[in-house]
């Protein structure tokens, strides 16, 4: 059974995005020394991303070669992905979408991008783990890493880290509810 996992950064005042949904912020972290934390080998055990239609919109723009060839790529969104620039499926349900994830036994599930999606995964006890790198950036708003939805948690945080330019990695786990 595949683990559904978050990999997110967020700026110290809670926003992965700032106002005008950039992410120049984060980008000026690119080459941050994450030690055994790095993205490319957290990447490795990815076999699956799933984001939203607003992440693969943000992807899809942008001008480099798209990241994820080799990977199973499934966009969450209701409205017709026209000339898609990579292999990728659709899907509308949520619930039939994390029953299909659970089946997959070829390598971790990684949910990509903003929160909106992550905390439907949450409501619904699907997301196994989340690590959440801090960094050091207060951007006074912007797009936060959840939406307010009145959801209630308390998952257990399994480590921290301080890392390198003052970056701080907490990891968590969940408790099983689906």
């Amino acid at each position: 059974m595949a683990r559904i996992l978050g990999y997110i950064a967020t700026s110290l005042d809670g926003m992965i995005a700032d106002r005008n949904d950039n992410l120049d912020w984060l980008f000026a972290y690119d080459g941050m020394d994450l030690g055994e934390y790095d993205y490319n080998k957290f990447i490795k055990r990815i076999q699956t991303l799933v984001m939203g239609r607003g992440t693969y919109d943000f992807v899809a723009r942008q001008p480099s070669e798209w990241p994820y060839h080799g990977k199973r790529v499934i966009v969450v969104t209701s409205r017709p992905i026209d000339n898609p620039v990579a292999d990728i499926d659709v899907r509308s349900d949520v619930d039939a979408l994390i029953a299909e994830l659970r089946a997959f036994d070829d390598g971790d599930v990684w949910m990509l991008g903003g929160g909106k999606l992550q905390m439907a995964f949450i409501e619904r006890g699907a997301l196994d783990e989340i690590e959440i790198y801090v960094m050091p950036e207060i951007l006074g708003g912007g797009k936060p890493l959840f939406p307010q939805t009145g959801f209630r948690s308390s998952p257990t945080l399994i480590s921290t880290q301080m890392l390198d330019r003052g970056c701080v990695r907490l990891h968590y786990r969940f408790s099983p509810t689906c």
